[in-house]
């Protein structure tokens, strides 16, 4: 039995004992919470109906995990989302993701940080800039340029993140609330240099970033009575500087014509789906 087939069978015989009586009712209702990495931005097709900047695949995992369950998907995800969007609209077209939860819903995946004070983006950009022209692989510019910043950022909006999380428990009382973490998107050592054009020094900087956020997730999770699921760790070995077979994140300049830069590629979707759903099954 295949992996995704084997976790499909499995989180169908978990909602059998969790809710009995479920063969015969409705579908259990999932919601599915997130900015860009849950959106699956580049990977076609687009949602029929949904907000065009939100640019949600049918594709992302929260789909993939629905199709393997049977559970009944609201998939609210957008790219660009930050945790304010989770109670204010983003566009006119894209009302507060937490407007798609009530007493009903049964299921949550939350995948919300990155974009809070434009995190990831500031990152990318600016440490990608910071390091034109350093092949020979000097020093860590980016690291030199905004030192503790991100990591103060982190720790500023970590408040915020947990009374989100919180929240999602009062407007969905009778939800298993599951909050997801960023996958791997740099290799533990070395670098690559240019296919993610950073140094050395940049490279263990950006990626103690992305953890330390990861962190403050697991962490608000925990204290607000939700589990956290690790993509991180799974993800290790299938960052941006694999080949084009191996990663489950694509490098800034993708290898693939249905991929975003730097954001999970179909691989990197199905994998999350599969550990979401053994985190459900477990």
């Amino acid at each position: 039995m295949g992996r995704p087939l084997l976790v499909a069978v499995v989180a169908q015989l978990v909602v059998g004992l969790l809710f009995p009586g479920a063969a015969s009712a409705p579908a259990m209702s999932y919601v599915a919470l997130g900015d860009s990495y849950t959106a699956a931005p580049g990977l076609l097709d687009p949602v029929p109906g949904s907000p065009p900047l939100c640019t949600r695949s049918v594709s992302n995992y929260p789909h993939r995990l629905a199709s393997a369950t049977g559970w009944e998907l609201t998939d609210v995800s957008c790219a660009s989302a930050a945790t304010v969007h989770m109670t204010t609209a983003q566009y006119p077209d894209q009302p507060p993701q937490f407007d798609a939860l009530s007493p009903r819903t049964r299921v949550v995946t939350y995948q919300i940080g990155g974009n809070d004070d434009n995190l990831f983006q500031t990152m990318v950009m600016s440490c990608i800039a910071l390091n034109l022209g350093n092949a020979a692989d000097v020093g860590a510019p980016c690291r030199d340029t905004w030192g503790s910043r991100f990591s103060d950022d982190i720790a500023a909006n970590e408040p915020a993140m947990g009374a989100a999380i919180a929240r999602i428990g009062t407007l969905a009382p009778n939800a298993r609330v599951y909050v997801v973490g960023y996958p791997a998107v740099l290799p533990e050592s070395g670098r690559c240099y240019p296919q993610v054009p950073l140094s050395t020094g940049d490279i263990a900087y950006a990626r103690g970033v992305e953890q330390e956020l990861n962190a403050a997730m697991r962490r608000q999770a925990e204290a607000n009575g939700a589990s956290y699921v690790d993509i991180y760790t799974p993800g290790i070995g299938h960052d941006a500087c694999r080949d084009l077979a191996t990663r489950w994140v694509e490098p800034p300049v993708p290898g693939q014509l249905n991929a975003t830069p730097v954001h999970p590629n179909a691989a990197g979707q199905q994998a999350t789906a599969d550990v979401i759903g053994e985190a459900v099954a477990a």
